[in-house]
């Protein structure tokens, strides 16, 4: 019989590999969460600092105050506020990139 490969749910789900945020597939508490990316073979683990609601964004990565938010392989946001790892990322700390110019000022 062949050996079964058995793995866990997925917890949150990255889109491109160097993505700085994923998306919570479920409700996440605080502690070790375990994810995937969709466009690669790579198991992710963060240690998540705040719940995360369904469908909510997860810090996968340390970002200062005024960089660029990598979702999709693309910028989606500029970081308002200092970010670790495994944070929450939402309104309070990024804003949306959608009608900022790629010039800096």
């Amino acid at each position: 019989m062949p050996e079964e490969h058995t793995k866990a749910v997925p917890q949150f789900l990255a889109h491109k590999e160097g993505d700085h945020v994923a998306v919570a597939v479920q409700d996440v508490s605080p502690g070790t969460a375990h994810g995937c990316i969709l466009h690669g073979d790579q198991d992710l683990t963060v240690d998540v600092q705040d719940t995360v609601p369904l469908g909510h964004k997860i810090a996968l990565t340390d970002l200062a105050e005024g960089v660029d938010v990598i979702e999709y392989g693309v910028r989606v946001g500029i970081t308002t506020a200092p970010i670790t790892a495994g944070q929450y990322v939402h309104t309070h700390n990024v804003r949306s990139a959608r009608w900022q110019s790629s010039v800096a000022h």
